[in-house]
């Protein structure tokens, strides 16, 4: 899967600013790394961002199988 939108950027713009997160214990700094870099992150770290977004788990990241998923379970 990918992310659909810049994650941080958007969480910004609502006021959650990286020091806030962090200050507050929104998310974890290896949970901001892990945005950052496109990397996986836990269904409850996507609850919470969907709720401070105000959106849905697809408005954030899109699933797409690759071609060995695709082998395997298609």
């Amino acid at each position: 899967w990918k992310y659909k939108i810049d994650v941080l950027k958007e969480l910004s713009n609502r006021g959650y600013t990286s020091p806030r997160i962090r200050k507050e214990k929104i998310l974890s700094q290896a949970t901001m790394q892990n945005i950052r870099q496109g990397k996986g992150i836990t269904t409850d770290t996507l609850n919470t961002i969907c709720i401070i977004l105000r959106c849905q788990p697809s408005d954030v990241i899109e699933v797409t199988p690759t071609d060995e998923e695709k082998i395997k379970y298609f």
